[in-house]
């Protein structure tokens, strides 16, 4: 019985502390609400701030716009295999030419199986951090590799030119990777020999590639461990893949994607170049570990060290029947999709290496995200 007295007790004082705490008070009334004239002056300022958040058309119209010929040149340039030492030397003097003649200072960065390429682009904001852009350049024995990887190689070349006189917050630094096809092992060394540098990445773009498509139904395959469902049983999309841990790169894409569609929408004739791939972004959970056929390029070592990174692919083998062949030659690739998946890529890099005040991607969110939305 006593028990019982002590447990009543224990309910009432609960009671009595939850009414005194706020909850349960309908006949409270709420305070006045003071109306307060906004400043004219003050109103103005924020009519010009919100301004100075791009449309969509305006968006497009910004961005550095991709040639065409010139990424179809690189791939022609590239049409052999870059497998023997030999041939992946004369492979990073053809990238290192095209660098240098674009104004980058080129860095070589040896390792004991290969030899990697870097290039930087130094920002105007010490504090804003570094963007990085790769793709790898090396082969497998048998194959010229058009699309794995010339395609990706050539994009970089591209974002080389467009970006070489072009002032931004952010520096952004442009990386071929050797040796992929071996085992990762360029970015494996990337990673570990610039251990240091590794944390004033705000965020890492590795193309591994972006150049075939397929429109018949059934021509995509999946891997069955897939966490999402599938947007389409067509090879038409370009698939980004990020950690979920850093899941505003993967916004970055998301958001560019509906706003360019939106532009190319309501203007036309404005943007008839706008030509797009639809994007389907795909975020993975624990570094990749289960689900292996994500690790499969150099975004991979990136992961395994805490830095943000995305892959951005046309799903490899899952997709295009080249895959390590020597049929992987320019005639196979799609040059709509690959132009318009080059566009996309230069578009999310333009974005990147923007000051924080534009894209804040430790927050996952853009200051204009709202405006940009609702335009």
């Amino acid at each position: 019985m006593k028990k019982w007295i002590w447990l009543l007790l224990a309910m009432l004082v609960a009671f009595t502390a939850v009414v005194s705490s706020g909850f349960f008070r309908q006949g409270e009334q709420l305070p006045k609400l003071e109306i307060i004239k906004a400043n004219p002056l003050e109103k103005k300022a924020t009519q010009q701030k919100k301004s100075n958040c791009p449309r969509p058309v305006e968006l497009a119209l910004s961005f550095p716009r991709v040639s065409a010929s010139r990424l179809f040149a690189h791939v022609e340039n590239l049409n052999f295999q870059r497998y023997t030492d030999a041939q992946r030397s004369r492979t990073r003097n053809y990238i290192t030419t095209q660098l240098k003649n674009f104004g980058w200072k080129v860095q070589l960065q040896p390792f004991p199986q290969g030899v990697n390429i870097f290039a930087e682009h130094q920002g105007t904001d010490p504090k804003a951090g570094a963007i990085l852009v790769g793709a790898h350049y090396d082969t497998v024995a048998i194959s010229p590799g058009a699309d794995d990887n010339a395609t990706g190689v050539a994009v970089l070349l591209e974002i080389a030119r467009l970006f070489a006189s072009r002032p931004t917050p952010r520096t952004l630094q442009l990386l071929f990777f050797d040796k992929e096809e071996a085992g990762l092992l360029g970015s494996k060394a990337f990673v570990t020999q610039k251990a240091q540098s590794l944390k004033h990445l705000r965020g890492v773009i590795v193309m591994d590639m972006v150049g075939y498509a397929c429109h018949a139904r059934g021509c995509q395959q999946y891997p069955a461990s897939l966490p999402v469902t599938p947007p389409s049983d067509k090879g038409d999309f370009l698939a980004v893949v990020g950690d979920i841990e850093h899941p505003a790169l993967l916004k970055v894409f998301q958001n560019l994607d509906q706003k360019m569609a939106i532009a190319a929408t309501s203007k036309p004739k404005q943007l008839s170049w706008v030509s797009l791939p639809p994007v389907f972004t795909l975020p993975v959970p624990f570094k990749g570990l289960l689900t292996p056929d994500t690790l499969r390029s150099d975004h991979a070592p990136f992961w395994l060290q805490g830095v943000g990174a995305v892959l951005v692919t046309d799903t490899a083998n899952l997709r295009t029947p080249h895959y390590h062949q020597p049929s992987d030659v320019p005639k196979t690739i799609d040059r709509n999709f690959f132009t318009g998946a080059a566009q996309i890529v230069i578009n999310a890099t333009a974005t990147l290496v923007q000051t924080q005040d534009t894209f804040q991607i430790g927050q996952n969110k853009t200051s204009c995200r709202h405006h940009a939305q609702t335009s």
